[in-house]
């Protein structure tokens, strides 16, 4: 609302200028989101334990979790309040790729809050039925790529996606594009999902993955940029960089109360939603494989749970007993039941984060 109602009167006010930049607006936002956090944080954990809406925890997991029973969750909540009000002042939501990320997130956001009520309220142990959940996100997914294809900004790329490492190769998929993106921003959603299971883990990784998207956003809106690095210049696309770095503040914020030992979870309401955030980023900016490199500790978690399922099955209808794999997945409880401490999963998982995220941005150089 600051861009849209003051930018206008630059010619008035020459100092209205820097608003024109996305770089001042990039920190307003992420600056509003972290203060924000500051302030209503402590105000919505009280308010939690108020409602007794508090994490119930799997017997099945590691026994050091057993002590979180009744840690708040729902902190998704907090983070969209801290992205949601930034989004709204510092960007222009009459970019098209900014309302696609509204949707995405207002949609994914009540899918994780549903799920999250009936844990805590209805004590269903599974929450949302999977096939509801999944459902929502295909719909989510359908709904982006048909906009993007049906609907272009630049009909020449109206079905493509990039290949890292290699430079001006830009591959179309046709109308397989539309299964394409509703796989990435479903699989996306769900392994965020799956990888929030310790204190800080997911929270820290989003704020590595955001950052990474924040640069790629900024140089995919920049034509000299873009052309220098040969990605795929998109009129427009600068406005998300905004988007992320909210998302960024908000991260950084949550995880002022998120660290060791948690004050509050963000719950399905957070995870499914940045998720799914994440995914439909990578899908605007033409960069869907690169979120696999990105995001790659994501996609070890998730492989980690298939793995173990798959296995699972196959040895159980195989030898009559099922086999596992890990010891636990995702592979987070894994480390933790081999005697790593809470603290040193985060950590070491963190620092992977930070090589997969440097490997992606030497991939644009190395074009």
């Amino acid at each position: 609302m600051i861009y849209l109602f003051l930018y206008p009167l630059k010619k008035y006010i020459t100092w209205l200028n820097v608003l024109g930049y996305i770089s001042f607006r990039s920190t307003a936002a992420a600056l509003t989101a972290l203060v924000i956090t500051f302030i209503f944080g402590p105000y919505i954990i009280r308010l939690l334990q108020k409602h007794k809406i508090g994490e119930t925890i799997r017997h099945e997991g590691p026994e050091s979790h057993l002590k979180k029973s009744g840690t708040p969750t729902m902190g998704g909540l907090m983070i969209h309040g801290s992205v949601l009000i930034p989004v709204l002042l510092w960007t222009d939501i009459s970019n098209r790729y900014i309302q696609i990320l509204l949707i995405t997130l207002v949609w994914t956001g009540i899918m994780g809050f549903i799920d999250d009520y009936l844990k805590v309220y209805k004590k269903l142990k599974k929450g949302l039925i999977a096939r509801y959940k999944i459902s929502g996100q295909i719909l989510l997914g359908l709904g982006v790529a048909s906009f993007l294809y049906f609907f272009p900004e630049n009909p020449e790329i109206h079905a493509a996606t990039t290949i890292p490492f290699f430079k001006d190769i830009v591959v179309n998929l046709g109308i397989f594009y539309i299964p394409f993106v509703i796989i990435v921003i479903t699989g996306s959603s769900n392994a965020v999902n799956l990888t929030d299971g310790l204190d800080g883990l997911a929270t820290g990784l989003l704020a590595i993955t955001t950052m990474v998207f924040a640069a790629i956003s900024y140089i995919t809106g920049r034509v000299d940029f873009s052309a220098y690095l040969h990605i795929i210049y998109m009129p427009g696309a600068g406005e998300i960089t905004i988007f992320l770095a909210a998302m960024l503040g908000a991260f950084t914020g949550f995880l002022w109360y998120n660290a060791r030992p948690a004050q509050i979870f963000m719950g399905d309401t957070g995870s499914l939603t940045y998720g799914a955030v994440i995914g439909t980023i990578a899908v605007i900016l033409r960069q869907e494989f690169l979120l696999f490199l990105v995001g790659g500790v994501f996609v070890i978690e998730a492989f980690s749970v298939m793995i173990q399922i798959l296995f699972f099955k196959y040895t159980a209808n195989k030898y009559g007993v099922g086999r596992r794999v890990f010891r636990m997945a995702p592979l987070h409880h894994h480390f933790e039941l081999k005697g790593w401490d809470e603290s040193k999963v985060v950590i070491r998982f963190w620092i992977l984060g930070i090589m997969f995220a440097l490997i992606s941005l030497v991939t644009f150089k190395i074009r």
